[in-house]
C-alpha cells in the first residue's frame, strides 16, 4: 500500500461492515458477544475505548491505528507511516491514542481530530527495541517496554524521553499502573514481574512461585494487586504487593496458554487462552472460570481492554474485533 509521510494525516479508509453478534452461554448471568469484522489481513491487535464510545486499534501487519464505532460497525484506518508495525495503544490524558509503534522504533500520537500522526523516536543506539505495551503515569509521564529488554519513559510535553536497561535482559512486556500510581510490567523471556521507580526508572524484579512460567501480561485491580498472564504455564496469577503473596489458578483444559489479562470495573479478571481458543472470565471470589470460545479457529486475541459492561479485544487471526458485553448485573 502506499504510504504518507509520517508526521502527516492519512486516513486510508471508511469502511461499514456490520457487526457480528451471538449470545453466550454462561453461568454467571447473561453476556453477548459481538463482532466487528475490520481490513482483512490488517493483524488487528491491541485495543483501547476512546471517551467518544469509538473503539481504537492496532493493524501490526498494514502499519495503521484503526478507529471503530460500534454503533454501525463503521471503521477508518490512519497510516502510521513507512514500514510501520504497531502493537499497543492507549488514550492518554489528552483524548489521543498513543501507540507504541515498533516498525519505526517510536511513539506514536495520532490526533484524534484530524488524526495527524506526531513520533518521538526512540535514541540511535536503541536500534530496535521491539516495543510493546505502555501507560501513563498520574503526572502525565508516558511509560512503555521494549522485548529487546528495555523500558522507558517519554514526556509528551517537552518530547524528552529515557530509555532504560531492564534487568536479566530481553523479555519487558505487558504494562500497568495501579490505582495508587505504582508502575509494573511483565517479562516474558524473564519470567518475572518487576515495579518501576519513576524516579530513577530502575526496575526491581518480583518472582512468581511458578518457575518458567512465561509472564507475559499484567493489569492491577482496583485494591493494587497484580495479575498476570503465565503464557508457559497456563495460569493466570495474583501478586499482592502489600503483603508479597501468590495466588495462581490454572484455566480449564488440557493445554491452555494464557496470554492477555484484563481486570474491569467489577474487579473480574478476564484472559485469552490460546489452547481453547477462547476469551475467559475469572471471578476471584468464587474462582470460577466462563468461557467464550470463538465462532472461528484460530482467533489469537492477544490484548484486552474494556469500560464498564464491556471488555474487548482483537482476534489478530481473524481480523475481527470481539466485544463481550454484560447485559445484566453479573
Amino acid at each position: 500500500m502506499n504510504r504518507r509521510q509520517f508526521l502527516g494525516t492519512a486516513v486510508i479508509g471508511i469502511l461499514a461492515a456490520p457487526a457480528l453478534s451471538r449470545r453466550a452461554a454462561a453461568q454467571e448471568g447473561p453476556f453477548r458477544v459481538k463482532y466487528y469484522p475490520v481490513a482483512a489481513g490488517m493483524g488487528s491487535r491491541d485495543t483501547t475505548p476512546a471517551p467518544d464510545g469509538t473503539i481504537w486499534f492496532c493493524g501490526q501487519r498494514n502499519g495503521t491505528l484503526g478507529r471503530l464505532d460500534p454503533r454501525d460497525g463503521s471503521y477508518k484506518l490512519v497510516d502510521l507511516g513507512k514500514g510501520a508495525a504497531p502493537h499497543g495503544v492507549i488514550i492518554g490524558p489528552d483524548g489521543a491514542p498513543w501507540v507504541t509503534e515498533g516498525g519505526q522504533n517510536a511513539i506514536a500520537r495520532v490526533d484524534p481530530g484530524d488524526h495527524k500522526v506526531t513520533l518521538f523516536r526512540l535514541p540511535e543506539k536503541e536500534a530496535y527495541a521491539n516495543l510493546n505495551t505502555a501507560v501513563f503515569d498520574k503526572n502525565g509521564i508516558y511509560w512503555f517496554t521494549g522485548q529487546s529488554g528495555i523500558h522507558g519513559r517519554l514526556d509528551p510535553k517537552s518530547g524528552d524521553m529515557t530509555v532504560f536497561k531492564s534487568p536479566r535482559g530481553r523479555g519487558t512486556y505487558g504494562m500497568t499502573i495501579t490505582p495508587k500510581g505504582d508502575i509494573w510490567y511483565a517479562s516474558l523471556a524473564g519470567n518475572h514481574i518487576a515495579k518501576i521507580d519513576p524516579a530513577t526508572g530502575n526496575a526491581t524484579v518480583v518472582e512468581p512461585p511458578t518457575p518458567s512460567q512465561g509472564a507475559r501480561r499484567v493489569w492491577s485491580d482496583s485494591k493494587g494487586r497484580i495479575w498476570v498472564s503465565e503464557w508457559n504455564s497456563g495460569n493466570v496469577s495474583m501478586h499482592d504487593p502489600a503483603d508479597g503473596s501468590w495466588k495462581a489458578w490454572k484455566l480449564p483444559g488440557s493445554n491452555p496458554r494464557t496470554y492477555a489479562v484484563y481486570v474491569d470495573d467489577k474487579d473480574k479478571v478476564w484472559v485469552t487462552d490460546f489452547g481453547a481458543n477462547a476469551i475467559v472470565r475469572f471471578d476471584p471470589v468464587t474462582e470460577k472460570f466462563t468461557a467464550f470460545p470463538s465462532d472461528k479457529a484460530g482467533a489469537n486475541v492477544r490484548q484486552l481492554d474494556g469500560r464498564p459492561g464491556e471488555t474487548w479485544g482483537g482476534e489478530s487471526g481473524n481480523d475481527r474485533l470481539v466485544m463481550i458485553q454484560t447485559v445484566a448485573p453479573a
